[in-house]
């Protein structure tokens, strides 16, 4: 399928991680005129805290796009460069920063954004941990028109996704990525004629669609210590804390005064929720059926894949061969209260 407008715009694609990449290679496939890609600066990553390059940079490198990488937007030095590739259009996928309106006001046919939820629903950075978080069935990808809020531009088109139990943020993410890039083109093409051709426009038309403020909801930006455990909570919650912080911030507790990472894990199913006022949360043991459990203040939770700090990620059986006093201990802080 041909997108001729497309490739008469010139188009400026803001985005960092590897979540833009699908929307990216899109645009490029359908002869986009990708004029410059603007991304995060290279940050310290890993281990050794060596500076690495978000995904976009290096894949437009590659492909010979030019790129540019300003550690901020509101200073006229820094959005210079933006001047000279005169753009007609934004495509912003994931940039991570709200654009100042001297950035918005810059392109002639404005700036369109796709955002990893139904908005209005889980507005800001984190939208996907967000709605696993929270025991949502399904989510969806939105295109939007960006104004000057956090993800509060007119709706241009949503495609619903469902969130499989086996979902992780990371897997989650992956399948959005796809559905935002294969969304992203055909709507792109009845904007840009929308914008080109006012005439065309079907009477009474409200389109872009405005945003239902009163059933927004907003999520804010992940922190590391987010994915501490709290053993006190029920072991539904913990187990959505495992999904929706995989792979990062990482769901973790403490044992022997190291951390552990909780990987996978289930609640337990074979038995009914247990949990009361004499419950001590965070204790584990070994069920007679033979799995590992952690009691929570509502139900257990079956361990299944751990890795201890500095580690390397096991299954639970393959960790206790060499930790076997897990069995019996307590993790985390331990409370002799339920609260759920």
């Amino acid at each position: 399928m041909g997108f001729p407008s497309l490739q008469s715009i010139r188009t400026v694609f803001f985005g960092s991680p590897a979540f833009a990449l699908p929307s990216f290679e899109a645009l490029r496939a359908a002869g986009a005129n990708l004029v410059g890609v603007v991304t995060q600066p290279d940050k310290p990553a890993g281990h050794g805290h060596r500076l690495t390059a978000p995904p976009v940079k290096v894949w437009a490198e590659q492909r010979g796009i030019p790129v540019f990488q300003p550690t901020g937007l509101k200073k006229e030095e820094n959005r210079a460069f933006l001047r000279t590739l005169a753009p007609d259009l934004l495509v912003v996928v994931a940039y991570g920063k709200i654009l100042p309106k001297e950035v918005l006001d810059l392109p002639k046919r404005g700036a369109v954004n796709v955002h990893a939820s139904l908005l209005p629903k889980y507005r800001g950075p984190a939208p996907i941990p967000a709605a696993i978080l929270a025991g949502e069935t399904e989510t969806g990808v939105t295109i939007m028109k960006l104004d000057e809020g956090m993800d509060t531009g007119p709706l241009l088109a949503q495609e619903r996704v469902p969130i499989a139990l086996e979902d992780a943020a990371g897997t989650l993410a992956r399948k959005l990525a796809d559905v935002g890039a294969q969304l992203l083109l055909p709507t792109l093409e009845r904007y840009i004629e929308h914008e080109l051709f006012p005439a065309t426009r079907s009477l009474g038309e409200v389109w872009p669609t405005p945003q239902d403020n009163g059933q927004a909801s907003v999520c804010p930006m992940l922190k590391k210590d987010d994915g501490r455990i709290d053993w006190t909570k029920a072991a539904e919650h913990i187990a959505r804390m495992v999904r929706a912080y995989d792979p990062w911030p990482r769901a973790f507790t403490t044992w022997r005064g190291k951390q552990l990472l909780i990987l996978q894990a289930v609640p337990w199913a074979s038995s009914a929720p247990t949990g009361g006022p004499e419950v001590t949360t965070g204790i584990v043991s070994r069920e007679p059926t033979g799995g590992v459990t952690v009691q929570t203040g509502r139900g257990k939770l079956q361990l299944l894949n751990v890795q201890l700090a500095g580690r390397k990620p096991l299954t639970i059986e393959q960790f206790l061969l060499g930790h076997p006093l897990l069995i019996g201990s307590t993790l985390g802080t331990a409370s002799p209260r339920q609260t759920i």
